[in-house]
């Protein structure tokens, strides 16, 4: 007898009528500044394609060949017969861009993340995580039987405050865990204090990197070269999947034991299928072309600021802070129906947002985050400011 189905209908109905429910738009092409929807050509303001990279003809070519060169697959995982030369390759890349012993590659940074805790830490440990982590470290960190601590999202006092805890239950490794970059807010994690009290309480730091990869700080190196703290961050987490061509795939750098430590006992690497080689071939000619990116980074910082500074013109609520993520603020209790309404309205005037509203984000906190692209121009940045004000005339005379 099926009694799952008439409960989540209801739970479904829920959702809806909460204006909570998640519909999936269609794009009819490739990834870039602009794209085809079943509404129409759009200008595209919420991928996380931050260099352009994802529709560039040069990853997507070397993606190519490497069909002819590597197959379409390997049917396998990494330790039987899935590594080609060319993985060993792309995680000798990554961990020389980040500046790290060594790298490995995971299907996904999510997996990268949900398999990094529970090889390196267990019982007697003590894992101490911002509360505004990304959903895949939380999970990761909920498979490993570490003392968990939570500090309240980038407070120094209470990360000391969870120090001491964690210090106090004499734990044997300690590991501070942060996003380097908060993808719903766009800012910045404080690494160097976060720095200065890891080594105060002898304690570890491990970053996700995965908004920061690539565009941010010297080189793209992140947050850690942003903030100059790259050789006092200890294990770094990030993707393939946003900055480096936007495909998929993701990994952890840091010193070689851990890197060695996770081949061995890390649960996603072990149990997945090993990356698809174009995805490999075609992820390493984005990275060799994030690493000579400096206009394009120069660019995207212009346009960032330029989309900053007209929404707070036009009267808009948008977060603070520099990153190319803009949380654009509908607060209360019928934020998250304005958020939606608005985003279905700018759609329908050519340019593609996204609203968010509870689970994703707090209640009472919806929004839409708008996030800018190298490959925008300014005319881009003032449609979607345009665009962002006939929305909001429309639905408030609705």
């Amino acid at each position: 007898m099926d009694t799952l189905t008439p409960q989540l209908e209801q739970a479904l109905e829920q959702i809806r009528a909460a204006g909570l429910y998640k519909s999936e738009r269609e794009i009819l092409g490739k990834q870039g500044p602009r794209v085809e929807t079943a509404a129409g050509q759009a200008l595209n303001f919420c991928a996380n394609n931050y260099l352009g990279l994802a529709g560039d003809p040069r990853p997507a070519q070397a993606a190519k060949e490497a069909l002819d060169r590597w197959g379409f697959g390997l049917s396998s995982v990494r330790f039987i017969c899935g590594t080609q030369d060319q993985h060993r390759a792309l995680e000798r890349e990554i961990a020389a861009f980040l500046g790290k012993e060594d790298a490995i590659l995971f299907s996904s940074c999510f997996d990268a993340n949900g398999g990094v805790f529970e090889a390196l830490f267990g019982a007697g440990d003590a894992i101490v995580s911002d509360e505004l982590n990304h959903a895949s470290l939380i999970d990761g960190i909920r498979l490993c039987k570490a003392a968990r601590f939570r500090y309240r999202n980038a407070d120094l006092a209470d990360l000391r405050a969870q120090l001491e805890a964690a210090r106090a239950g004499e734990a044997r490794q300690v590991v501070i865990v942060t996003d380097g970059v908060f993808s719903m807010d766009g800012s910045y994690a404080p690494l160097p204090g976060i720095c200065d009290l890891a080594e105060e309480f002898e304690a570890l730091v491990l970053v996700d990197d995965s908004h920061a990869t690539g565009f941010v700080g010297p080189g793209g190196r992140g947050t850690a070269a942003l903030f100059g703290v790259e050789e006092r961050v200890d294990i770094l987490t990030g993707t393939l999947g946003k900055a480096l061509g936007g495909a998929s795939g993701g990994y952890v750098a840091g010193p070689a034991t851990v890197i060695d430590m996770l081949r061995q006992k890390a649960r996603p690497y072990l149990f997945s299928n090993t990356l698809a080689p174009a995805i490999v071939a075609g992820s390493r000619e984005a990275l060799r072309l994030a690493a000579g990116a400096d206009a394009e980074r120069d660019h995207l910082e212009k346009m960032a600021a330029l989309f900053r500074g007209l929404m707070e013109q036009a009267g808009f609520e948008v977060l603070p802070g520099s990153h190319p993520i803009h949380a654009v603020m509908f607060p209360g209790e019928d934020g998250a129906r304005l958020a939606g309404q608005i985003a279905a309205k700018m759609l329908e005037l050519g340019v593609y947002v996204t609203a968010f509203s509870f689970p994703v984000v707090p209640r009472g906190k919806a929004r839409i985050r708008v996030q800018l692209s190298a490959a925008h121009s300014e005319d881009d940045v003032r449609a979607c400011v345009s665009a962002f004000e006939a929305a909001r005339a429309a639905v408030s005379t609705s």
